[in-house]
């Protein structure tokens, strides 16, 4: 049964059975999603040197493409999520987003070097996974326990984060291979995304009945609100309400990732050639605890590890504000970071899924992710625009006080619960 939604509460006993199985739907989408990042992080990687070195682009053209393509994705969550709840269509639109993604590396081969077309296959990217997020996140909602969603998210976003640093090291690997001949990774790209296509198609069940076992397992919720209603109707709920303005709310004092990799490169003065390695140290550390900050999560609740989670990003900001050696930042602010994402990604969507109705899993989860998208793309244009302003120091001190009172008010207003009780049996 369900614990309360307000106050505090207990935290659930552990089973004395058998040790629960992840699901295997949720690996078989773990699968995808590693291919698929293998695929879409080798282009990621070499972006930036095809465009600017390779092509000539400025700075600034590079930044809107990529700004343009990004605002797109948070918008057009919206969409997909909404459209795979109406009759539960979430394998045919998650598809399409994985299937619109691999095509637009193909786009990238057929554009020639030209901007237009780079344009057209870089938003093609970005739209697909837009389409696929939510509608995929809501399988992982639905053919997991609701006691054990946070250990199903964490090892979904491990396996997805495997793929993210495999990427990187293969897109540089092919490119030292053909004498940095940028189409061959573009042409790998292509069929390892392809692939993902193909096992996503053979291995993603579409409807919860295509497994009874995990569906009769879950516990009926009576916190829950009524299915009808349109994209918005969750937000009937009090305790969903406050989710989604605590992600905006952190979202908004967030600052990007690619700001503090900048602001360690001219603090540590490397040289660029090891800056696109400077991410891989970050998505280690997030591999290495994404699974076991699911599972705490699933015992202590799932409140507690994502005002951590926060409170690790804080202490990034204050490390490199801080007069310590640059060895101790670099290392510092990357297993701060890699420990942030891994106590809040996945678990913010184990946090929610059990407040969502029946038949609308995608279009919840989707308004919760655009809403902190959202939110920080108008923070990384806030902090740039101090930093342009004022310089990098000062911007970085208003994005600390910004988060330490956004983490105020979301310890505060942040829901505990619902987390159901695990049996003895």
């Amino acid at each position: 049964m369900y614990l309360a939604t307000t106050g505090r509460r207990d935290a659930p006993p552990r089973p004395t059975g058998a040790r629960r199985r992840v699901p295997g739907t949720v690996l078989a989408l773990g699968a995808v999603s590693l291919v698929t990042d293998v695929s879409s992080e080798m282009v990621t990687a070499v972006l930036p040197l095809y465009l600017v070195l390779g092509l000539g682009l400025s700075p600034l053209q590079f930044g809107l493409l990529d700004g343009l393509s990004t605002g797109a994705t948070a918008l057009v969550r919206l969409l997909g999520g909404a459209t795979a709840d109406r009759g539960g269509r979430h394998k045919q639109i998650g598809g399409l987003g994985y299937a619109l993604s691999a095509c637009s590396r193909l786009g990238l081969l057929l554009a020639g070097g030209a901007t237009g077309g780079i344009a057209g296959a870089l938003a093609a990217d970005k739209l697909g996974k837009g389409v696929r997020t939510a509608p995929r996140d809501a399988l992982i909602t639905l053919h997991s326990p609701p006691e054990d969603l946070g250990r199903a998210f964490g090892t979904h976003r491990a396996m997805d984060t495997t793929g993210a640093l495999l990427g990187p090291l293969a897109a540089f690997a092919l490119l030292w291979a053909t004498a940095e001949t940028y189409e061959a990774v573009f042409a790998v790209s292509f069929c390892v995304g392809a692939f993902g296509v193909l096992l996503w198609l053979l291995f993603v069940p579409g409807r919860v009945r295509d497994t009874p076992d995990v569906r009769d397992a879950r516990p009926k919720a009576p916190a829950a609100p009524s299915a009808r209603g349109g994209l918005l109707a969750d937000l009937r709920s009090p305790a969903y309400r406050r989710i989604v303005a605590c992600a905006a709310l952190l979202g908004a004092a967030t600052v990007g990732d690619s700001f503090l990799y900048l602001l360690l490169q001219r603090r540590l003065e490397l040289d660029v050639t090891w800056f696109p390695f400077l991410p891989l140290g970050a998505a280690g550390v997030y591999l290495l605890l994404a699974v076991p900050a699911g599972r705490l999560a699933d015992r202590f609740g799932r409140r507690r590890p994502f005002l951590h989670g926060h409170g690790a990003l804080l202490l990034a900001y204050g490390l490199l504000l801080a007069p310590v050696p640059g060895a101790v930042a670099l290392v510092g602010v990357l297993v701060l970071l890699g420990v942030f994402y891994a106590t809040t990604d996945g678990v913010l969507m184990a946090l929610t899924g059990p407040f969502l109705a029946e038949g609308r899993q995608a279009g919840g989860l989707a308004v919760v992710q655009t809403a902190q998208a959202l939110a920080r793309l108008g923070a990384a244009v806030a902090f740039g625009a101090v930093w342009t302003a004022s310089g990098p120091g000062t911007a970085l001190v208003a994005a600390l006080l910004a988060l330490a009172a956004a983490l105020c008010c979301a310890a505060r207003l942040l829901p505990y619960g619902p987390i159901p009780e695990r049996t003895t049996t």
